[in-house]
């Protein structure tokens, strides 16, 4: 099949089909089946490329709304390549700029050596980042959900991030008091509110979406109560939330006698994504 009717045949069934970024999504399962760039994607387009029939197989199965990251097997977060499949969280682009909170601020330290800690680490892909991007730090994570675990064991095994299977609420006890920065990205959906994307609502796995209770924030509570407890003073806890939780987090930090300088942050399209919060 010529690779340029396919793309434009492609973008045209996933454009019928709802999906957000037709011509992009076309171009990178492109890209997969060739093992080339999306660049050289374009670049062969204007060639006489030919283009394998299970281009069209991928691309029936992206307009039934299955994620483009689970047809690849890989997410691309910040500069880096995780590999992500049914079971698992699939990272956001919003996630990027809370990692970039917790850099910044160990950029702003005087700590050679600071411990991070990853509550609820998903596919890994703070963690991750941490470690990849400040490699002075000792970088620790769990995940509760096995299935997700073992996503993260593959992303998190050429770096140094120290990876446990647990509970959040109760994982390292041994560092309580000890821990510099703490991150979490947890669930916190409420019950009612399901995700108006088809891709979160039929394939992101319920555990990372729903947090429980009847306004979703029964894990993120039990994760400000791990930071609590494992942060130094003055260390610091940042955590993202659905942009209508900016007020519901800012109160799960109001303890005066815990907590200082809790401040809201916005993600790159100005909606509120994280809280932080200095341990006092």
């Amino acid at each position: 099949m010529d690779l340029a009717a396919a793309l434009n045949n492609a973008t045209e069934t996933l454009a019928r089909a709802g999906v957000d970024s037709p011509r992009a999504d076309a171009e990178l399962l492109a890209a997969h089946v060739l093992d080339v760039s999306r660049g050289r994607v374009q670049a062969l387009a204007l060639l006489d490329t030919e283009i394998d029939a299970v281009y069209q197989d991928l691309i029936a199965e992206r307009a039934s709304r299955i994620p483009l990251q689970h047809l690849t097997g890989v997410a691309y977060f910040r500069n880096h390549t995780l590999q992500v499949g049914p079971g698992v969280f699939v990272p956001r682009p919003e996630t990027e700029t809370v990692v970039q909170i917790g850099l910044d601020w160990l950029a702003s330290r005087a700590n050679p050596a600071p411990t991070v800690v990853d509550l609820g680490t998903g596919s890994g892909a703070i963690a991750v980042s941490i470690a990849l991007e400040h490699p002075a730090a000792r970088v620790l994570a769990v995940e509760l959900d096995p299935l997700a675990h073992s996503w993260a064991e593959r992303n998190v095994a050429s770096t140094a991030v120290e990876l446990h299977l647990g509970d959040l609420a109760t994982a390292f006890g041994e560092l309580d008091g000890q821990v510099d920065l703490v991150m979490s990205n947890p669930p916190y959906v409420p019950p009612g509110a399901v995700p108006r994307q088809v891709e979160a609502r039929e394939h992101d796995p319920e555990v990372a979406l729903y947090g429980g209770g009847t306004d979703g924030l029964d894990v993120p509570r039990a994760a400000v109560a791990s930071a609590a407890r494992l942060l130094r003073p003055g260390g610091l806890f940042v955590m993202e939330h659905a942009e209508v939780q900016e007020a519901s987090a800012a109160a799960l930090m109001h303890d005066g006698d815990t907590w200082l300088n809790v401040t809201g942050h916005r993600d790159l399209t100005s909606r509120p994504r994280a809280t932080s919060a200095t341990r006092a």
